[in-house]
């Protein structure tokens, strides 16, 4: 077959595209390619229909009502200001690429049709499809596409500064393609980040501040548009008839629901009533007490309202009560590792949880990246050494065992350790009292909560706290107040919950790098400042298999770990759900759990 120049050049450009996305030898020099994985090849090929825990003859119709609790007092996710809405950045917004929740972090077109990164990722190109729209009709432009990460870089949530300022110059390729370039501190994940970009509407901000809180409703590209708001009460979205990615391959399959509503409620147990009573279609539990004695009510036991589990194969995350090391009496890692064998997780689990929870013992528990079941290999022990990481022995060599307590709730064994532990950071008893030696001040503390269970919890402990002397209160207050003082590290303790992904990256310098000791609005919360961290987290990004990525993270967990900056609590063994029985889901459930955009209505429709 003869063939012109022009053609040849066609079919090596095709082979050259291939080759970046489905890992054949790359070029010198980058190739537009429809999808991007963080390590390895993205599992979808290059014209796929649907992700498989996605059914694309899935009913399209009815309704799905969720609750929440708390209030809100903003239409806008994306500034630190107010508490937005549920839902906006999920129903609304939309980004330039739509993540695959069947792999551990890959990318595939959404609002651009196509990415394009050199090897070393020093810079991302996204060619925008023309046919992408926002809501208003609008074609989303570069225009766009610059005006969001400069804004959400200047004036958006700390997140997002700390990623978007990263990139130190922007070039108009043609109209529909835009180039990002990276300053010295590039990583490999920053293309991924920018994938995942918010794109706002320039000309829906001409003549409005974006960096406000506000009940206009936002103009976005997604399926959704925001219809009805009842300040801090409801708001329900309603599906675009005329969105523009329908018929999309990462889009086939999803957005079946024609209304969607959140209603917000005082408390847990008031929400929970409401459920029983019908009044809204699906719960997410996390209470295991609930669920093993409160899921009895009539509307189960004839069917009307259904329970399921889903498994998932991400990590567990960490729960726990989180020391502000700020504060000068937690400072000192022998007082938290004392106050960590006060804790009886054996008995709370028993007494608070009928045992449906797993302790947690790691920062990405249940997977291959935790540091636990196998001792530090020797790579892990030279990327520590270059790191200059100090690891307490017993986590190197996987000896260390999370203290459980006796179950009984008076563990004299433990006690005794964290009187020791007390008495050689500087504290004393007196009366019954525990004392430091030098200020004679006693060890009194806050522990602030958001709600009953966590109040439940945390008065457990509080009680064992008291037989070492210690005095701690506490203190529970509103969603909002509990928001706010958490941006600005305002609090001596609190539970909270870290989200990890098969693929952690930028976020675990928003989690606890040493920026974020000072900067407020991270979600380094422990007020971690280790340069060896900082180090590590830099290696993580720019790992370039998954064997050394997974090195990496087992290395972070140990370090994490070994400095007690938790009081670890637990994790629920699988995804529960209770829902109406016209709810219907496809038979294949992704690697992150149940997606609930994939769910469908079979209610007043045919059978």
């Amino acid at each position: 077959m003869y063939c012109t120049r022009e053609s040849l050049i066609r079919i090596f450009g095709l082979i050259c595209t291939a080759a970046v996305v489905w890992g054949m030898p790359s070029p010198a020099y980058a190739q537009p390619a429809p999808a991007i994985a963080m390590h390895g090849e993205p599992k979808y090929q290059l014209s796929f229909n649907n992700f498989d825990y996605a059914d694309p003859n899935a009913k399209r119709g009815g309704k799905i009502s969720f609750a929440t609790v708390g209030t809100f007092d903003s239409l806008n996710p994306l500034i630190v200001k107010g508490v937005a809405a549920l839902g906006i950045r999920k129903h609304v917004y939309e980004s330039l690429m739509a993540r695959s929740f069947d792999e551990p972090f890959s990318l595939y077109g959404l609002i651009a049709e196509t990415i394009e990164v050199p090897d070393d990722r020093s810079w991302v190109s996204f060619t925008l499809r023309p046919e992408a729209r926002f809501s208003d009709g609008q074609p989303i432009t570069v225009d766009d596409v610059i005006f969001s990460l400069e804004t959400l870089r200047d004036q958006g949530r700390p997140n997002h500064q700390f990623y978007y300022s990263k990139v130190i110059k922007i070039e108009r390729s043609t109209s529909h393609k835009v180039k990002f370039i990276f300053g010295e501190d590039r990583d490999r994940e920053l293309p991924l980040i920018l994938g995942l970009m918010p794109i706002l509407p320039k000309h829906a901000f001409v003549d409005k501040a974006f960096d406000i809180t506000s009940f206009d409703k936002p103009i976005g590209s997604g399926a959704y548009v925001v219809d009805t708001v009842s300040p801090g009460r409801r708001i329900t979205y309603k599906r675009n008839p005329d969105y523009w990615g329908y018929n999309l391959g990462v889009n086939k399959g999803r957005f079946n629901f024609d209304v969607i509503s959140y209603d917000y409620y005082r408390d847990d147990t008031s929400a929970f009533e409401a459920f029983k009573s019908g009044l809204f279609d699906f719960r997410a539990e996390e209470d295991p007490t609930k669920w093993a004695t409160a899921y009895e009510f009539k509307a189960v036991k004839d069917g009307s309202i259904v329970v399921e589990e889903f498994k998932t194969g991400v990590p567990s995350g960490l729960y726990g009560l989180v020391f502000n090391t700020r504060r000068k009496l937690f400072a000192d890692a022998r007082v938290r590792q004392a106050m960590t064998l006060l804790f009886d997780g054996k008995w709370i689990n028993k007494n608070l949880y009928h045992d449906r929870f797993k302790r947690t013992r790691s920062y990405f528990g249940n997977s291959e990246l935790s540091y636990k079941n196998q001792p530090a290999s020797v790579e892990e022990r030279e990327i520590l050494a270059r790191a200059q990481a100090i690891v307490a022995p017993e986590f190197l060599d996987n000896t260390y065992r999370l203290p459980q307590g006796d179950g009984s709730g008076r563990n004299r064994k433990n006690l005794r350790k964290a009187i020791g532990l007390f008495l050689q950071a500087g504290y004393e008893l007196v009366a019954g009292k525990l004392i430091q030696k030098d200020s004679k001040r006693p060890f009194s503390f806050e522990i602030l909560v958001v709600n009953r269970d966590q109040e439940r919890l945390v008065l457990s402990y509080a009680t064992a706290l008291k037989r070492a002397g210690i005095d701690a209160r506490i203190r529970q207050v509103d969603t909002s107040q509990f928001e706010q003082r958490k941006l600005k590290y305002d609090f001596d303790m609190l539970p909270f919950f870290w989200f990890a992904s098969l693929s952690p990256g930028n976020e675990q310098s928003f989690y606890w790098g040493s920026d974020g000791r000072s900067r407020e609005g991270t979600r380094n919360y422990m007020g971690a400042k280790d340069k060896s961290i900082d180090r590590l987290i830099e290696a993580l990004i720019e790992a370039r298999d998954r064997k050394k990525f997974v090195t990496i993270a087992r290395a972070i967990d140990r370090v994490l770990m070994s400095k007690n900056y938790v009081i670890p609590l637990f994790y629920l063994p699988a995804q529960w759900v209770a829902h109406k029985k016209y709810l219907k889901h496809p038979t294949t459930t992704s690697l992150y759990g149940y997606r609930i955009d994939t769910w469908w209505s079979e209610e007043n429709q045919p059978k």
